[in-house]
């Protein structure tokens, strides 16, 4: 008997027995849920890339098979082939450089305004920062007449540098870079100024680097924005070479009488890097937006 007591002694005692979770009923009933709400929002993801698999008549069968048969790459044979009028690499790579280059001057732009309204005091700060407040109300269908007469003057229709500068200056950044900057403490920029740094060294040596999760954020919607752009594009881009990916695709459905697996194969090779960078600055992403509204 003695030694059965000391055995459970021992079991009791042990720090390294890991304790026995059993899962609630309520628990698992919200796992189930919340994999079908998520099954419900990929299944269009998945039916895509399904149907960029499949012939030309397997595409449009009815009733629609989520396996394709048989398994085929004509879709993307037949819009990466080169000398065709869809050149569909071409535009990638125009949307891809212009996503790249519009969101860096976003981030730039944006941080660069947002600073002296979050970190600095001078007369008609809050004047200011509501002004551009203010512009997040505008439609941006009002600005395209004023933005094609601007570009027009200054010779950038036709070419990349029409989507990627009358854009740059994005009002949700400078709001959404103020938020972050304004959460940091101030204890920081006091020990630097205590130091001699000067207001640029405090901004490009403390600030800036505690900033990046925000400025990751901010960039991916940037680039998501100018890389889904259509309106704009189809306004100020005219010949196939320059085009870009969204107007681009939109014409596969004239040039090839509504192939919906080219579709398909279009729209997959269009969701690739955006979900890439989704994958690779999701923590930034969540602490950035988490700590973006702190403060107001």
């Amino acid at each position: 008997m003695s030694s059965s007591v000391e055995t459970r002694t021992t079991r009791r005692a042990d720090p390294h027995q890991k304790p026995q979770r059993t899962l609630q009923p309520r628990t698992v009933l919200k796992i189930v849920l919340l994999a079908l709400v998520a099954l419900i929002f990929v299944s269009p993801l998945i039916f895509m890339i399904v149907t960029s698999f499949k012939t030309r008549g397997d595409a449009t069968a009815i009733p629609p098979s989520w396996i394709p048969n048989p398994f085929s790459l004509e879709a993307y044979s037949t819009i990466l082939a080169p000398g065709t009028n869809t050149p569909v690499l071409r535009w990638f790579a125009n949307s891809m450089l212009a996503a790249i280059i519009h969101s860096a001057l976003v981030v730039v732009t944006a941080s660069l305004a947002a600073y002296p309204l979050a970190r600095m005091n001078f007369r008609g700060k809050k004047i200011v920062f509501a002004v551009v407040v203010a512009t997040l109300l505008v439609p941006p269908v009002i600005l395209v007449i004023p933005n094609y007469l601007l570009v027009s003057e200054l010779g950038w229709l036709n070419s990349l540098i029409a989507i990627i500068v009358p854009t740059a200056a994005s009002a949700f950044g400078v709001f959404f870079m103020r938020q972050f900057f304004i959460s940091l403490p101030d204890d920081l920029e006091e020990a630097a100024r205590i130091d001699g740094a000067n207001r640029f060294q405090m901004f490009t040596r403390i600030i800036l680097p505690l900033a990046k999760p925000a400025m990751a954020t901010l960039a991916l919607l940037a680039f998501l924005g100018n890389w889904n752009d259509f309106l704009w594009p189809v306004y100020v881009l005219f010949t196939p070479e320059v085009q870009t990916l969204p107007p681009g695709l939109s014409t596969l459905q004239s040039a090839n009488a509504v192939r919906y697996d080219l579709l398909m194969a279009g729209a997959v090779i269009a969701s690739v890097p955006v979900l890439a960078l989704f994958v690779f600055l999701q923590r930034f992403i969540i602490e950035g937006v988490s700590r973006s509204g702190v403060k107001g």
